[in-house]
């Protein structure tokens, strides 16, 4: 990560990438096989940093948000639910498990409504929810069809994850 830009967005989240809760994420299992849930929730956050920073929103709030949005903490291959359940409920679980790290009000809405327009109960507010529930459905695609390793950014997170999140 040799760019200005990246080492702004490394500041921004170093905190959260040096939390416990937060690595623990790569121990889930996320889309696809070999994809963890931290890559998974790296790759939004980037990729919503940048978004929001390119169309003058609150990039702080998106890739904190974007880092924290599937915080849930769980293995769903553990636990007796519906796919449609758990697409409904860990954006709340996230949430609550996000608190700890002080959300503010954004960073909150971010978390809860990440999931629209599949759980049209929660409708995002602020076009920072909107970049980064878009962040999260093209990473997931990219994630699917297995094209993520081929892009360049992807690459460059997953070795900082690979490095144990060392300062640049």
């Amino acid at each position: 990560m040799n760019s200005k830009i990246d080492r702004e967005y490394l500041e921004i989240v170093m905190d959260l990438l040096n939390d416990s809760a937060v690595l623990s994420m790569n121990d889930i299992k996320q889309h696809v096989e070999g994809f963890s849930c931290l890559d998974h929730s790296i790759f939004v956050s980037y990729l919503s940093y940048k978004l929001c920073k390119k169309w003058g929103l609150d990039y702080v709030s998106a890739a904190r948000a974007g880092l924290l949005h599937d915080l849930h903490l769980c293995n769903w291959d553990d636990m007796d639910l519906k796919h449609w359940e758990r697409l409904c409920r860990h954006p709340k679980m996230a949430c609550e498990n996000a608190e700890r790290f002080g959300l503010n009000d954004l960073e909150r809405e971010i978390i809860v409504s990440h999931m629209w327009p599949i759980n049209l109960t929660v409708l995002p507010r602020h076009k920072e929810s909107m970049a980064v529930s878009l962040a999260d459905k093209i990473c997931a695609s990219a994630e699917f069809m297995r094209i993520h390793k081929l892009l360049a950014t992807t690459k460059r997170l997953y070795i900082l994850n690979r490095r144990r999140y060392a300062p640049v």
